[in-house]
């Protein structure tokens, strides 16, 4: 190899090593370039978000959220809807750019980013007033009699199996959702979060809390976001810190009764 030669090629390979990695375009990018933050969300988690059929538009405290970020950035939102067993397929594959409220769990964590944290949930069985007086306590629900009933690709499905492993598991794919089965007395117990049990304590009159010492599985919630995009998971995390400073978050729970 000539002099020359040589020399062209550790130019070559310096100016390489200055210039650094080619860095793949971040979703905020396209975000502020299109003029419209894309949200996944299931639409059936109340009341975080709830979708109304004979308009197919959303309302929660997810809603809120989003329509305030969307805002700040000075952008469009538009709210996708997908299902809780996609959810994270839905981020990888960029159908939208983020998704709302998710509970943080390890599986989730293996394809998709996190935002930090905003609130938790933690879990509680229910029944109806018809079998209430047949539990007491975790321990009760775990018998071959009890037919106990999850959604499919929820974190309660992974939580219920693991937990009660002598009961019937009853899987039921959205948009039909556990606490369905067990209104209709298909099953007799679903798991769901203080959050949402306290809606549907309210909104049905059949529904009852199972007595139980202490809830199971606190888990902080926070908003899925592509794994490798630093840029717009850096965004939304400081975004998440401004407004806990605000008070946006105290005042969005309180409004929504959380």
């Amino acid at each position: 190899m000539n002099f020359l030669k040589t020399i062209s090629l550790a130019l070559g390979f310096a100016a390489s090593i200055a210039a650094g990695p080619v860095m793949a375009q971040s979703a905020l990018n396209e975000i502020l370039s299109g003029g419209v933050l894309k949200v996944g969300t299931t639409g059936d988690w109340n009341p975080m978000s709830v979708r109304d059929p004979a308009t197919n538009t959303f309302v929660g405290y997810d809603i809120d959220i989003m329509t305030q970020l969307a805002a700040d950035l000075g952008v469009e939102l538009e709210m996708v809807p997908t299902d809780w067993k996609t959810l994270v397929n839905g981020v990888v594959a960029g159908n939208y750019h983020m998704t709302g409220s998710a509970s943080i769990s390890p599986a989730r964590l293996k394809a998709a980013g996190y935002s930090d944290s905003y609130t938790a949930v933690e879990m509680f069985p229910f029944t109806t007033e018809d079998k209430v007086g047949n539990f007491s306590g975790w321990d009760s629900i775990n018998k071959e009699d009890v037919k106990v009933a999850t959604t499919l690709g929820t974190s309660f499905e992974k939580m219920v199996k693991d937990w009660f492993p002598n009961a019937e598991i009853i899987v039921v794919e959205a948009p039909a959702r556990g606490f369905q089965e067990v209104l209709s007395g298909r099953a007799d117990v679903f798991v769901t979060s203080n959050i949402e049990g306290a809606e549907l304590l309210q909104k049905f009159p059949n529904v009852r809390q199972v007595e139980v010492d202490s809830a199971r599985a606190p888990t902080p919630i926070a908003m899925l976001l592509p794994q490798t995009d630093q840029v717009w998971i850096n965004y939304v995390n400081s975004w998440i810190e401004l407004k806990k400073t605000e008070g946006f978050f105290d005042a969005t729970a309180a409004k929504w009764g959380l």
